[in-house]
């Protein structure tokens, strides 16, 4: 089910306002038809209008029977009936939603006199909508007969005779399993003495016979209201045995003097539960009906006597106007003696969250071993090893799907002692839990309770996750996406949507139906069952072949799960369920997966959440699926183009293609005006195609997240560029902008209009990485400022072949500091790129600390002209620790200060004079211009790695003084470095100045390789090294070893 009251309401205003814009347009479209069909056209659109009002007015009423009916589902009669009546419900919405359809077909369009009402009037002819009549009197028909079993007014309450009032004091178990702990925990927090001192008087059985204790008198104790202990857990988990086992203990029966047992159930009535105590008390049935003499009655009872009341089975009911039933059911009990309490056992949370005085006992699952003696009892009558091994082993294989619960093993346990044959038991393991014929006492007609009790809305939200796998993690916000694209969540007035959705699924977490796990959540496996058998005409899971065989004939949401079994002639059959809203399909069938996909699309028409695996192509024939909210597919795949007919899915609300790159949009995809999310792994609008107008395609696009790449930009003018409107793009992470695939000198573009274009394509203040690539302009866009970009992390220009010199808009100077701060600093950029500026001669105005404080990561690639960088002030990056400079021929490097740089690449550039990082961990000079690298210019305390790569060099070292005396210290050049590479340095001869035990006293590893004039190496120094484990040498013919040279046996050498 899924229009709500105000869904019904929005329904029958659109498809109002289509039938008044149909007739009008029939009179426009006249030259169609003669007079005689123009008027038999106008009939049939006014009859047509009437039906489908009566059909919205039918529908809150048949959720109200359904509802009802759901809590006589124990009766066979309805429950025949009750999966025809949702089924012809569901048949009504999707009619419903079909006009609703041609209605927002028509707002897109926006022209009555065009195709939108050819289309609907020809299926008005056609007689395409005739079922509407036909829906109508199955509604009507199904509706009298309910009626006629007495359903025209049900009390959402269960029948005795299936939630019959039997728990009591006197517990029928001889013996209760593993529940040690819990059972300590409630005698503490019930205060019971461990060693007695005498016997008190009695239960509720005899407390009628009870006499005062000597210590009751006028002065005693008395209690501002009573403690409550919840004793909570899911249905069937045992709560009822414990609080049984309790009471009966011989430590409690001895501490309190008198013990009440209500079984409260579903109908938390006070007059009733006071009448029940008062009987408690006496042992006589109380004849009075009024509240207040039977709660001075009872208060009397209790009076100065040290008390346990137990409340079995208490639901939210007990909450009701605003808790004032519970307080005044309670009050009475303020005279009991001090020391007394009361025990409520609950599976709701709301109820122990609301009561609860002193901490919660949580009862879960019997623990392994235990279960499984309980287990035995129940399918054997013997917990004794003498039974048939056989059916141990089958035994030993269920009991993992009964997760502990005590009820479960009872429920299986009375199936499987009917018939001690292997072939039975084996029958029942191959059964799921929920397709098992249970007793309504049973497991999972006890579990069904607590969906019950559950409001409408969240009732088909539950029942709709049975179509996932038990154990299947869940997301909160992809859930709550799900189940608005079904049509479960009801419109609130002005709050949000999603919103919502998340206190639907609250709730649902606050009634235990989900448990958070590891960050997600999870469906218990019993409820899991429960909610399969409260679905099981509308979910089902395919896990193998032979289940085809097993798909109810009306199923309306589909998981298939991976197996080899399955092949597209399988997946085909699946044509033949027409009614299917959800499939949810992990299967990849590689590139037969568009072919299956074809004919989904064709049969499966009222389709409206589709999750595959993978598709290599989206089919035209998706353009059938009109009813279509949700498209995922999941994996990644060679999906590089949406069809033109995608267009046509006016209702598409997510599209997740995350792994897949989109490389074309169809240019009516601003036509799909509800879509609010749209992630791809990237989607790339190429400017060149179809004469720009691509733009336009993600003009409304809003919604979209991770990348977009816009191609061929130069092409554009100002205007066209600026219909992206990608300053509402508010989701949009990272902005690929290339003005020009083929790029050219920057001579050929001097009449461009890059300029004005990349002033149209302002992004959104959200935006986390810009890229700007290929332009040939000669200033920024004005909107290049921190406060457009506050979010801005990841900032990469290339190919910037028209600027001299990259910096910031001035600040003015009136600004006060603060201020200044504020409007003028990229607080959140931490990685810098800026690659082939040809013609970039200065970045002193751009790589301040002043604009960029956070950064992190520069790196500077292939700027020709570029002549320096402000490396002094450096140190006032306080976070930078990558720079990397490359292919910058003509710079000219100063000093490089930096005490957080951890990684310094210095690529076909010159080397700093003078270097500073007391941090730096790694570095890789490569310069094909130095003839020599001066090691005392360098302080680089904290080096590990060292890559030398330089072709011109002919030494390295520094003069013997580097080592100096400093009192009674010594400065060591690089004290941490323990890899040393010197490769591909053809005109060095020696390293005699660099291998000394002073430079190098932690040195681990030393890589020689291409140096072609290296004649000798002082293998003398440093073999006896401690720290040394490895030498290579390769490529240097020139070198000459010392005859008869040995090296440690420890020493790795490669040569």
């Amino acid at each position: 089910m899924s229009l709500s009251a105000a869904g019904i309401i929005s329904a029958i205003n659109d498809c109002v306002s289509l039938f008044l814009s149909a007739k009008s347009a029939i009179s426009s479209l006249r030259s169609r038809w003669s007079g005689s069909q123009e008027q038999s056209l106008q009939d049939h659109v006014l009859q047509l209008q009437s039906d489908v009002q009566h059909l919205c007015d039918t529908l809150p009423a048949m959720y109200h029977l359904i509802n009802g009916a759901e809590w006589r589902s124990y009766e066979d009669h309805v429950a025949k009936l009750l999966p025809s009546l949702k089924d012809a419900v569901s048949e009504a919405e999707d009619l419903i939603d079909e006009f609703r359809w041609h209605e927002m077909k028509v707002q897109v369009e926006g022209n009555a006199i065009q195709s939108p009402f050819i289309d609907f009037l020809d299926k008005v002819i056609h007689g395409n909508f005739n079922k509407l009549n036909d829906v109508q009197l199955r509604l009507n028909y199904l509706s009298s007969e309910m009626k006629g079993m007495g359903l025209r007014e049900v009390t959402h309450r269960f029948a005795k005779s299936v939630r019959p009032v039997t728990t009591s004091l006197l517990s029928k178990e001889t013996k209760i399993f593993g529940r040690e702990k819990e059972v300590k925990q409630v005698l503490g927090f019930l205060k019971v003495p461990t060693h007695p001192k005498r016997k008190r008087a009695t239960s509720s059985i005899n407390a009628s016979t009870s006499t005062s204790s000597s210590n009751h008198v006028n002065g005693e104790p008395k209690i501002l209201s009573l403690p409550v202990l919840v004793v909570a857990g899911i249905g069937g988990v045992g709560k009822t045995t414990l609080a049984q086992h309790i009471c009966n203990h011989q430590r409690v029966k001895s501490h309190f003097e008198l013990i009440i047992w209500i079984c409260v159930s579903n109908d938390f009535d006070e007059e009733r539960l006071t009448k029940e105590a008062i009987e408690s008390c006496t042992g006589k049935e109380a004849k009075i009906d009024n509240l207040d003499s039977l709660q001075r009655a009872i208060s009397n009872h209790v009076k100065n006597k040290r008390l346990l009341i137990v409340l079995d089975d208490v639901w939210d009911d007990a909450l009701k106007d605003n808790g004032r039933c519970w307080e005044m059911f309670c009050a009475p009990f303020a005279s009991a003696q001090e020391g007394s309490a009361m025990l409520v056992t609950t599976r709701c949370p709301n109820i122990t969250k609301a009561v609860h005085t002193m901490e919660p006992v949580i009862v879960e699952g019997l623990k392994d071993d235990v279960f499984w003696n309980f287990f035995k009892l129940c399918a054997f009558g013997s917990t004794s090893s003498s039974n048939d091994p056989e059916l141990e082993c089958i035994g030993r294989r269920i009991v993992p799907k009964l997760k502990g619960s005590p009820l479960a093993a009872r429920t299986l346990g009375r199936m499987l002692r009917m018939d001690h044959q292997a072939l039975h038991w084996s029958s029942i393991l191959e059964s799921e839990l929920w397709e098992l014929k249970q007793k309504e006492t049973e497991i999972v007609p006890a579990l069904r309770l607590s969906y019950m009790y559950l409001p409408f809305y969240l009732k088909q939200c539950f029942a709709f996750c049975a179509v996932y796998p038990k154990d299947y993690k869940f997301e909160k916000a992809f859930l709550a996406e799900i189940w608005v694209a079904e049509g479960f969540v009801e419109p609130q007035g002005g709050v949000p949507i999603q919103d919502i959705c998340y206190q639907y699924f609250e709730d649902l977490v606050a009634r235990s139906f989900f448990q958070k796990v590891n960050g997600r959540y999870v469906i218990h496996d019993l409820l899991h069952d429960m909610a399969q058998k409260v679905s099981e005409h509308d979910c089902f899971i395919l896990r193998n072949k032979s289940d085809f065989d097993k798909v109810p004939q009306n199923v309306r949401h589909l998981y298939i799960l991976p197996s080899s079994e399955f092949d597209d002639s399988n997946l085909l059959r699946l044509c033949k369920y027409t009614k299917l809203r959800t499939l949810i399909c992990k299967i990849d069938l590689g590139r037969r997966t568009c072919f299956v996909m074809d004919h989904w699309c064709t049969k499966l028409t009222r389709m409206r959440v589709m999750s595959c695996a993978f598709t290599n192509e989206l089919p035209d024939s998706i353009g059938n699926w009109r009813h279509l909210r949700y498209l995922e597919i999941s994996r990644a795949c060679t999906l590089k183009r949406i069809p033109s007919t995608f267009c046509w899915l006016y209702n598409m609300q997510i599209l997740y293609a995350k792994k897949c790159k989109i490389e074309s949009l169809p240019a009516d995809f601003d036509k799909l005006t509800n879509l609010q999310k749209f992630e791809v792994k990237e989607l790339t609008i190429d400017s060149a195609n179809q004469e720009g107008r691509g733009i336009r395609s993600i003009k409304h696009l809003n919604q979209i997240r991770e990348y977009l790449v816009m191609e061929n930009l130069g092409i554009l003018s100002k205007d066209r560029a600026a219909e992206a409107e990608l300053k509402n793009k508010k989701c949009l992470d990272k902005l690929i902008l290339n003005m020009r695939v083929a790029f050219r000198s920057a001579d050929f573009y001097i009449h461009n209009n890059d300029t004005e274009v990349l002033e149209g394509l302002q992004p959104p203040t959200s935006l986390k990485g810009l890229f700007v690539t290929n332009y040939v302009g000669v200033s920024l866009p004005s909107w290049f400022q921190p406060q457009n970009l506050p979010s801005l992390t990841s900032l990469r220009f290339e190919g910037f072949v028209g600027m001299k010199s990259i910096s910031f808009p001035m600040i003015s100077q009136s600004m006060n500091l603060n201020e200044t701060h504020a409007i003028g600093t990229f607080l959140s950029l931490t990685d810098i790129a800026i690659l082939k500026g040809e013609n970039i001669s200065s970045l002193e105005d751009f790589l301040l600390p002043d604009y960029i404080p956070a950064i992190k990561k520069i790196r500077i690639s292939n700027c020709k002209m570029l002549e320096s960088i402000p490396g002094e002030v450096f140190g006032d990056f306080h976070f930078l620790e990558e720079l990397w400079i490359s292919d910058c021929p003509n710079m000219r490097l100063r000093r490089l200060v930096s005490p957080s740089l951890k990684e310094l690449y210095l690529c076909r550039s010159s080397i700093f004079c003078n270097i500073d990082c007391c941090s730096l961990t790694f570095f890789h000079c490569q310069c094909n211009f130095a003839t020599s690298i001066q090691l005392q210019t360098w302080s680089l305390p904290s080096l590990k790695k060292l890559e030398i790569w330089c072709s011109s060099v002919t030494s390295i070292g520094g003069s013997p003084s580097l080592s100096v005396s400093t009192g009674t210290s010594s400065i060591r050049a690089f004290p941490s470095l323990t890899i040393l590479e010197i490769q591909y340095c053809g005109k060095l001869s020696t390293l005699d100045e660099l291998l000394t035990e002073e430079y190098l006293p932690a040195i681990e590893e030393i890589d020689i390789t291409g140096c072609r004039e290296l004649v000798s190496l002082p293998v003398e120094r440093f073999v006896s090294s401690p720290c040394m484990k490895r030498l290579k040498v390769f490529g240097c013919p020139s070198l000459k070893w010392h005859k008869g040279q040995v090296f440690p046996s420890y020493l790795q050498v490669s040569t």
